[in-house]
């Protein structure tokens, strides 16, 4: 193999890129990025597909990217246009011999894969590398992966392991003349640049180096990894949880690279249930691109995996006082005004939202996954999707579950710092009121610097009455 050629996509590192190990093989290389057109067009319900925060985390990693290839004598290439037009081009004009990816399995990018198939052959190579466990080392066949997560779980967990990182070979020559487009800008992009968040729960920046050290400063400087399990669900503050997903979801950072520094951290300084449920959450994640990968496109049917029939509603004006943040229920808003300033919100955060608009609204729980992928850092669609449809009824869960969101909140924010930090409006209330503000009087909501129904809204829905609505649709 005299020329190479490698196609970035999710997998923006150099660490543990078995595309990259196998490119480097040859006695050339092109590293080549392409910005597609379709990843920043509206959805199907109207958001941009890929919103300001994302599109910023993106470019910041792949400038990181690039960077780091240059310290090795190598360059990015950046294209804009289709896959499946301008990968064929290249490979054709600069004689390249192979093409190297690591493989999706969600219908818009098999579609892209099968069309440079079309016109390159077996000139296109596939490898796997978004998941903690290979895809060939699972002890399941594609149609035989199970529908219930523990099952999956406790048979992997015994019969698989976890493969050791992969290098490339450094000292490979970069093949040279090849024209690239300049790094785009969000405005190139069509897209608003958004001020600073200093209420962030981290500055989250793009790239492999940043993820590192993040991975670095959790588990070794700040010694935080053997807290994990109690403090996961945690809403305010950096080192609450690991915020490695960022990184994970556009492959600035490898799963292997976070379980063989668990394994150091056990090794050295302490092996625990934290230690241990870290990995557990990579194979939670791990375990919906599987079963994405099983079930296909049913993952983004509005009846899901399970094919539920249920007479879901669209309402705009409803749906858009969720998004806003507006719904007169703080902890929901709270939430959703952390992700419209960021970009990112807690697990504990989202299990919530998705709830309450799928269960107590009932709102086609699509337009929430839409919403989320347009907005969320760490977006990528089996998590999401997946995810949405398990607290929406029609994922894995076939319970008719849903969340007290009073309670929760009175759980996981005991005092409403939280409510507080991102509504400022209701600042002064006292905790006894803080996720039930409207059950004050009018003396009360004076004394405390509020009036519900105008600084802040009342209660768009009578939740206890929710309740009962979705107790009657078993």
């Amino acid at each position: 193999m005299k020329k190479s050629l490698i196609w970035f996509r999710n997998d923006l590192r150099l660490h543990d890129n078995e595309a990259l190990a196998k490119a480097t093989q040859a006695d050339k290389i092109l590293p080549v990025y392409i910005f597609d057109p379709r990843h920043y067009e509206p959805t199907s319900f109207g958001f941009p597909k890929t919103g300001s925060h994302r599109a910023r985390f993106l470019l910041e990693s792949l400038e990181n990217l690039q960077s780091n290839l240059k310290e090795h004598s190598l360059d990015l290439t950046f294209r804009m246009g289709k896959p499946e037009e301008v990968i064929p081009e290249i490979i054709r004009r600069h004689d390249i011999d192979l093409a190297f990816t690591h493989k999706e399995i969600t219908r818009e990018e098999i579609d892209v894969e099968e069309g440079i198939k079309d016109a390159l052959g077996d000139k296109l190579n596939f490898v796997w590398g978004s998941t903690l466990f290979h895809v060939n080392d699972i002890p399941f066949s594609k149609n035989d992966i199970p529908d219930v997560f523990t099952q999956f779980r406790k048979k992997t967990e015994k019969q698989a392991e976890v493969r050791k990182e992969l290098e490339f070979r450094d000292n490979v020559e970069l093949i040279q003349d090849v024209n690239s487009d300049p790094l785009p800008s969000l405005n190139d992009l069509d897209l608003e640049p958004k001020d600073h968040e200093n209420r962030a729960v981290l500055d989250f920046k793009g790239g492999e180096d940043e993820a590192l050290k993040r991975l670095k400063e959790y588990f070794w400087d700040k010694d935080q990894l053997k807290n994990y399990k109690y403090t996961r669900n945690g809403l305010l503050g950096s080192d609450y949880s690991s915020k490695f997903s960022p990184w994970l979801a556009n492959g600035s950072l490898s799963p292997r690279r976070i379980y063989w520094e668990v394994k150091k951290y056990e090794d050295e300084r302490k092996s625990n249930v934290s230690t241990y449920w870290m990995i557990f959450e990579l194979i939670w994640r791990d375990y919906f691109r599987f079963s994405a990968w099983k079930h296909g496109d049913k993952l983004f049917w509005q009846s899901g995996i399970q094919s539920k029939d249920r007479d879901w509603r669209t309402d705009r004006k409803d749906f858009k006082k969720w998004a806003e943040g507006n719904t007169g229920i703080p902890f929901i808003d709270a939430n959703m005004r952390e992700l419209n300033a960021t970009g990112y919100m807690s697990n504990r955060g989202r299990q919530n939202v998705a709830s309450f608009l799928a269960q107590n609204m009932n709102i086609d729980w699509r337009m929430g996954a839409e919403y989320f992928e347009s907005l969320l850092l760490d977006y990528d669609p089996c998590s999401n999707y997946g995810n949405w449809a398990y607290n929406s009824t029609v994922g894995h869960d076939p319970r008719n579950r849903y969340f007290n969101i009073i309670n929760q909140a009175e759980k996981y924010d005991k005092k409403g710092e939280y409510v507080r930090h991102w509504i400022p409006e209701l600042e002064k209330v006292p905790k006894e009121f803080i996720h039930e503000p409207h059950k004050m009087n009018p003396e009360q909501q004076t004394l405390h610097s509020v009036d519900i129904g105008d600084s802040y809204p009342k209660p768009m829905i009578n939740l206890e009455e929710s309740y009962e609505e979705i107790k009657a649709r078993e």
